[in-house]
C-alpha cells in the first residue's frame, strides 16, 4: 500500500512521481482517499498555503464556430440550443471587469469562440484590456483560439497576463475529440504564448472516453509544456453535442484526478474549473485540499454555482481568497 504522505514527501524532495504511482493514484481505494487528498495538500499547502485563486469568464463571441470538437456546444457539429452573438465591444468587456473586481477575482477571463482571432478581434480585446488595466487593476487572461505570433505579441503590449490554450485530451485520443485541427496546433499556440512573455494556461477535460494512461499523458504533457495555470474540466455533457450522453465520472475520481495533477505539477496553480458542480457536486470542497484555483460565476454556455455559495464554500474551509495572480518566475 502505497503512503501517500511519503509519495508527497517525495514530490516536495523535487523528484518525480512514476507511472506505476501515477496509476496508483488514480485507482485509490475509496476508503484510502482522505489519505490521498491529505498527501495532495501537503503539496499544495507548501507552494500555496490555505489560499485559493478566483477567476472569472466572459464570454464574448459564443457559437457559429467552424471547429468540429465534440463536447463543445458551440461547435459546428452541435445541434445544442445555444445563445449565439458575434464579438462583443470592449465597453461590454470592461463591463464584465466590473463584476469581477466586485467579487474579489483576481484573475478576468476574456473568452471567444472560434478556431482564432481575427485582427478585428484583437483589436476589441486590446481597447478592453488597456482600460480594465487602467480602471480595475485585473489580472487579464485572454482565451482566443488558435494565436498568430503577431497577435500574441500586441496582447502582451496591451497588458494581457495569460494566454489560455487547453491541450484538452492526450495526443492519442485527440481525433476522437477533434479533427478540425491537430495537437500540434494545440501545443504550438501555447508555445508562442510562452515566446512572447505571456504567462501560459494549458488544461484538461476529463471524462471523454479517455483512459487512465491518457489522464496520466495530459498531466505529464503540461508538465512538460511548463504551463503556469492548469484549468481542470470535467466533462458536462451537453445534448446535441457527439459526446452527448457520456457519463463515466463519479466525484471520488474526479478528487483522485486533481491529486494525481497536484503530484505531478506541484508547483503550478492547479484550477477547478468547468463541470465540478455537476460531477463533484457535494464533494466540490475537497477538490480545494489538491487544487488552489476555482472558477466563480458561469462558464460558457452552461452554469455555474452561484458566486455567493462559492464565498461562503471558501469561508467555511477556512481557506482564504488569493488576489495575488499565480505568475511565471
Amino acid at each position: 500500500m502505497i503512503i501517500w504522505n511519503t509519495l508527497a514527501k517525495k514530490v516536495l524532495s523535487g523528484e518525480e512521481i512514476t507511472n506505476e504511482e501515477a496509476l496508483d493514484i488514480l485507482n485509490c481505494p475509496d476508503d484510502d482517499l482522505l489519505l490521498l487528498l491529505h498527501g495532495a495538500y501537503q503539496i499544495r499547502k507548501h507552494y500555496y498555503g490555505n489560499l485559493v485563486k478566483l477567476n472569472m469568464i466572459i464570454n464574448t463571441k459564443s457559437g457559429a464556430c467552424p471547429e468540429n470538437c465534440g463536447y463543445c456546444s458551440q461547435s459546428i457539429v452541435s445541434t445544442a440550443p445555444i445563445e449565439t452573438y458575434r464579438m462583443m465591444d470592449s465597453k461590454e468587456m470592461v463591463k464584465g471587469a466590473e463584476t469581477a473586481y466586485n467579487l474579489n477575482v483576481g484573475t478576468y477571463c476574456i473568452v471567444a469562440s472560434g478556431r482564432g482571432p481575427t485582427n478585428r478581434d484583437v483589436d476589441k480585446v486590446v481597447e478592453a484590456v488597456k482600460e480594465i488595466k487602467d480602471t480595475y487593476g485585473l489580472k487579464v487572461c485572454a482565451c482566443l483560439g488558435i494565436l498568430k505570433p503577431e497577435q500574441a505579441k500586441r496582447l502582451k503590449e496591451a497588458g494581457v497576463d495569460r494566454y489560455n490554450h487547453n491541450l484538452n485530451t492526450s495526443a492519442r485520443n485527440h481525433e476522437k475529440i477533434t479533427t478540425s485541427h491537430s495537437y500540434d496546433d494545440r501545443v504550438n499556440t501555447v508555445n508562442i504564448v510562452k515566446e512572447s512573455g505571456i504567462s501560459p494556461c494549458s488544461g484538461v477535460i476529463v471524462g471523454m472516453r479517455e483512459t487512465k494512461q491518457d489522464v496520466i499523458d495530459m498531466a505529464r504533457s503540461l508538465n512538460v509544456l511548463d504551463a503556469d495555470s492548469i484549468p481542470v474540466n470535467f466533462l458536462h455533457a451537453i445534448d446535441g453535442t457527439p459526446l452527448e450522453g457520456t457519463d463515466e465520472l463519479d466525484p471520488r475520481y474526479c478528487l483522485k484526478v486533481l491529486a494525481l495533477f497536484r503530484y505531478i505539477n506541484p508547483t503550478k496553480e492547479i484550477r477547478i474549473s468547468g463541470g465540478r458542480e455537476v460531477n463533484l457536486r457535494s464533494l466540490q470542497p475537497l477538490g480545494l485540499y489538491a487544487a488552489n484555483s476555482i472558477f466563480v460565476g458561469d462558464y460558457l454556455t452552461t452554469r455555474g454555482q452561484e458566486s455567493t455559495a462559492d464565498h461562503k464554500m471558501l469561508e467555511d474551509m477556512g481557506f482564504k481568497i488569493d488576489r495575488t495572480p499565480v505568475m511565471a518566475p
